[in-house]
């Protein structure tokens, strides 16, 4: 197994920037009326998976690391 040096290594990591990548691609497709309302809420939405793991994860107690995984389930 290999081991976890920081936020990268982990796979629930790497899966929200799988789905920020997702997000970015499919809005691409919605109408520019929803530029600034339904788009811009979808990506800020999914960006802050990614960015509370890693947050988290840089946390010196397991309890803020905790919270923080529980934020980015929304």
């Amino acid at each position: 197994m290999k081991k976890i040096k920081n936020f990268r290594d982990l796979d629930i990591w790497k899966k929200g920037i799988e789905i920020v990548k997702d997000i970015y691609k499919t809005v691409r497709e919605f109408p520019k009326l929803e530029l600034y309302s339904l788009t811009n809420q979808m990506q800020r939405a999914s960006l802050s998976i990614p960015t509370n793991i890693a947050e988290g994860f840089n946390r010196f107690h397991n309890k803020e690391y905790k919270q923080f995984l529980y934020i980015a389930l929304g």
